[in-house]
C-alpha cells in the first residue's frame, strides 16, 4: 500500500529554503499520518518563524494539523508588518550579526547581542527569558521550540539586513539614545565628565558629549558621524514612506 501523499506549494518568498526542484508549483510529498504539518514544513527546510499561514484545501490550519492523504497545502510567508505579542519589541542577535546589532542600537532599538558563540540552547533560553525576538541566519537555531520569537536574516549585507528588519517589524525608532557597544541608554555629559576618554585633539575640537549610563563609554560627533547620520536618515526616510 502506498503511503499517504499531500501536495505542497511553498510561496516564492520562501523558495530559498527548499530544494530547487520544489521551488515552483505544488509537489507531492509522502506523509506518515502522525507528524504535524509544522514538522512536515520544517522537514522541507522552511523555519516556522518564516511561515505566516498554512492553507489546506482553501482553509487556514494550525501548525499542529495532521495532514491527510490528498490534501493540498500552501505555505505562505509572514505578513508584514509582523506583530509580536506580549512584551515591548526587543531583539537578540547571534555572534554573526554584530554590524546589524550596532545599527539597530544606533536607531535606539533595544538590541541584545552575543559577541561570542554561547551556543543555540543558551541563545534560545535568553530569547525566552527576556522575551526577545531572535534574529539569525542559523536555521537550526530558529527551529528551537523554546524561542520567544524569531526571524531569519535573509541577506549577508548589513544595509539590507537593517532595512529588512525595519520593514518586517516596524520597531519604534529613537536615534542617538543607545550605546552601540553595550545597548545601554545614553545621557548628556560634560567635557569634564568624559575627559579621561578624550585625546588632546578631541578635547580641543568638541564640546558636546553623551555618555552611556551602563558602561560609561563617551560619544561625540567625530570623524564617522556623517556615515552614521546617513544610516539614521535612511531609516527615518524609510519610516516616513511607510506612514
Amino acid at each position: 500500500m502506498n503511503p499517504p501523499e499531500i501536495h505542497v506549494e511553498v510561496a516564492s518568498e520562501l523558495a530559498l529554503f527548499v530544494p530547487h526542484a520544489r521551488r515552483t508549483g505544488a509537489h507531492p510529498l509522502a506523509v506518515d499520518g502522525v507528524s504535524t504539518l509544522g514538522h512536515v514544513v520544517e522537514s522541507l527546510g522552511v523555519p516556522l518563524t518564516e511561515v505566516g499561514t498554512l492553507v489546506v484545501d482553501g482553509r487556514e490550519v494550525p501548525v499542529a494539523h495532521i495532514p491527510a492523504d490528498g490534501e493540498r497545502v500552501t505555505v505562505r510567508p509572514v505578513a508584514r508588518p509582523q506583530q509580536v505579542p506580549g512584551a515591548p519589541l526587543r531583539f537578540l542577535l547571534d555572534v554573526h550579526l554584530g554590524t546589524l546589532a550596532r545599527r539597530l542600537r544606533l536607531l535606539g532599538v533595544d538590541t541584545a547581542y552575543e559577541s561570542t558563540d554561547i551556543g543555540d540552547p543558551a541563545l534560545a533560553a535568553r530569547s525566552a527569558a527576556e522575551q526577545r525576538v531572535m534574529l539569525s541566519r542559523d536555521r537550526g537555531l530558529l527551529r528551537r521550540r523554546e524561542l520567544w520569537a524569531g526571524a531569519y536574516i535573509y541577506s549577508t549585507r548589513p544595509e539590507d539586513q537593517l532595512r529588512d528588519v525595519l520593514d518586517r517589524f516596524r520597531p519604534a525608532l529613537d536615534p542617538w539614545t543607545r550605546c552601540t557597544a553595550c545597548n545601554g541608554l545614553l545621557r548628556e555629559a560634560t567635557k569634564d565628565e568624559v575627559a579621561d576618554q578624550l585625546e588632546h585633539g578631541t578635547h580641543r575640537s568638541y564640546d558636546v558629549f553623551a555618555q552611556c549610563t551602563a558602561c560609561g563609554r563617551a560619544y561625540w560627533k567625530g570623524a564617522h558621524h556623517q556615515q552614521l547620520e546617513a544610516i539614521v536618515e535612511d531609516a527615518l526616510s524609510m519610516r516616513a514612506q511607510e506612514n
